[in-house]
């Protein structure tokens, strides 16, 4: 077991999670999933948890692991179109995993993806928070416009909560 990563877990606390992600800055990234929703036909949610369970460290569950689970748990797949996308942060690993559902199988490829989440990972290790959630929703939402455009005069039916959720 890697023990730098068990006492990681251990004292990322849920004062933590609230200091890095307090309610102003939750407002900003549900602004941020609205006005990204207006521009696309797919639907976004954003998941923030501190730190795993130390059964979960202790078994060494990876970040993509648990942002599958999490990304079932949110209902996260259950979108008429197949195409929600789930931005999951684990503070604790200050990792960022980005989940899509089936719909973009075969139209976008991992490192689109991975491109998103280093981007996050990048400011989140300066402590930019805000600005690196901002620019991954803003990420994604490049990548989903072109996959699943707004048709002219469409709205895009609001079928996952926008508000980020932390777990």
């Amino acid at each position: 077991m890697d023990w730098s990563r068990w006492f990681r877990h251990v004292f990322v606390t849920r004062r933590a999670l609230h200091r890095a992600f307090p309610p102003a800055t939750l407002d900003v990234i549900e602004r941020a999933i609205v006005e990204s929703e207006r521009g696309h036909g797919a639907e976004l949610r954003f998941a923030v948890e501190n730190a795993l369970d130390p059964g979960d460290v202790r078994r060494d569950m990876a970040p993509r692991e648990r942002a599958l689970e999490v990304f079932a748990g949110l209902g996260v797949w259950d979108t008429e179109s197949n195409n929600g996308v789930l931005i999951y942060v684990l503070l604790a690993d200050q990792d960022v995993e980005i989940v899509a559902d089936r719909g973009y199988n075969g139209r976008v490829s991992r490192e689109d993806w991975q491109a998103v989440c280093l981007e996050m990972e990048r400011h989140f290790r300066e402590g930019r928070f805000e600005e690196g959630s901002i620019a991954g929703v803003n990420g994604v939402g490049e990548i989903v416009t072109r996959h699943f455009p707004l048709l002219a005069g469409g709205k895009n039916p609001d079928e996952l909560p926008n508000r980020p959720t932390l777990l």
